[in-house]
């Protein structure tokens, strides 16, 4: 068969003429290019599907592998029932002296509020977002005062909520705390008194000032951590201790200024002010002042009682505000170093309300504040006791603001 292949393939070619021969090499040329290009494209596709495959195949083991490694999220949401925990960002405790509180609620709406004077307009209003009477800074210039002189101790904390405005400037409201040589009611100066301490609240930022009379140079912070947030209740913590300042907010310290007041300045006055083409207005409720940083030790140990007024609750609730961390976890401190003490701890409440209510509120406070000593701190549940008392021991008369919050209290008795 072969030699029948070869004889045909000999007879075809001497066959050719010389016209015919060239032709047939083109062709055979052009045959063989083709099956070459056929070669070279099925090798290349050949290598395309294996990279196909092997890219399927790592992208099914990659999503095998998250697959594996996912974390079930409901594991990871959010416990509505997780244990208050103290951190270091928390650790301011209010003392058991209120110098002054005024949530506005003895004036009435549509009125400027009685403790408070100022050279531009503001008027007591509700709001739709948050209870009780806010004191509206319905400006964009001017200073609020108010009329009491503080006779500040050295260390002390002021706190407040701040609702700030959505439209207008980039200052939420300054806080200036300052003192004067010669008493006057109203000081609109840029910088008031002999000295102080002007604290900027503002939408980005936190900023500081501290100025003297006579002083070319400011003692200046700032922090641009949680600034407060426009239409949104933004609770202010602001701890004074001598020269230092610190601010708290949104569950965190923002800004810690060790030297931010001149030594020789006695603060006394406090104004809330609006800067010029700068600030948007706010609302305003709940100011407190407050002694700080008691020796809770000493009283408990040696006195058998502490009077607490740095635990917060949401309003007719029995729920611990984060901020509380500070003072219970003082509690914990203390029993921890001494595991023999037991104690008594009793809710109180003002006057507002049925006698019934706040006395079961009370109990459940109580009830509240053990459960974070001993779910959060390891405290022994056998060593605390809990009782309410309601609104039965004031320890002020319940005619002011200032007075309610007084008796608004929990106390650590030894027993």
């Amino acid at each position: 068969m072969k030699k029948l292949l070869v004889s045909s393939l000999l007879l075809l070619i001497m066959g050719f003429n010389v016209n015919t021969y060239p032709q047939f090499l083109d062709k055979l040329k052009d045959k063989v290019k083709k099956e070459a290009e056929k070669k070279v494209f099925d090798e290349t596709n050949g290598k395309k599907e294996e990279s196909k495959k092997d890219t399927t195949v790592k992208s099914n083991d990659k999503t095998k592998v998250e697959k594996e490694n996912k974390v079930d999220e409901s594991i990871v949401k959010e416990d509505k029932n997780t244990p208050l925990i103290a951190t270091s960002k928390y650790d301011f405790v209010p003392g058991d002296k209120i110098i002054l509180f005024d949530d506005f609620s003895q004036d009435a709406v549509g009125d400027f509020p009685a403790l408070w004077t100022a050279n531009t307009p503001g008027e007591i209003n509700t709001l739709n977002i948050a209870p009780g009477n806010w004191f509206n800074l319905n400006s964009t210039d001017g200073n609020y005062f108010l009329l009491k002189n503080i006779d500040f101790p050295k260390n002390f904390i002021i706190e407040f909520d701040i609702v700030p405005k959505k439209t207008g400037g980039r200052i939420a409201a300054g806080l200036v705390l300052y003192g004067e040589d010669k008493p006057k009611e109203m000081d609109n100066s840029a910088y008031p008194g002999n000295g102080g301490i002007f604290i900027s609240i503002e939408k980005e930022n936190w900023n500081t000032y501290g100025y003297k009379k006579g002083e070319n140079e400011q003692i200046r912070g700032n922090s641009k951590i949680n600034p407060v947030e426009p239409e949104k209740v933004n609770h202010v913590i602001i701890w004074v201790q001598n020269r230092r300042v610190r601010i708290y907010h949104k569950e965190a310290k923002v800004l810690d200024m060790p030297t931010n007041i001149y030594s020789d300045i006695k603060l006394s006055k406090v104004s809330l002010r609006l800067a010029r083409g700068a600030s948007c207005g706010s609302y305003i409720t709940n100011f407190k002042i407050t002694d700080a940083s008691p020796d809770m030790r000493s009283k408990l140990l040696t006195e058998g009682k502490i009077v607490s007024y740095g635990i917060y609750f949401d309003v007719n609730s029995d729920k611990i505000k984060p901020e509380s961390a500070g003072t219970i976890k003082g509690i914990a401190d203390i029993l921890k170093e001494n595991p023999n003490v037991k104690i008594k701890i009793v809710g109180h409440t003002d006057a507002d309300g049925e006698d019934k209510s706040n006395l079961d509120l009370s109990k459940r406070r109580a009830a509240s504040v053990k459960n974070a000593l001993v779910t959060s701190f390891g405290i022994d549940a056998a060593l605390i006791e809990t009782d309410g008392k309601g609104e039965s021991e004031p320890v002020a008369p319940n005619d002011n603001p200032t007075n309610k919050a007084l008796n608004r209290r929990v106390e650590f008795i030894k027993m």
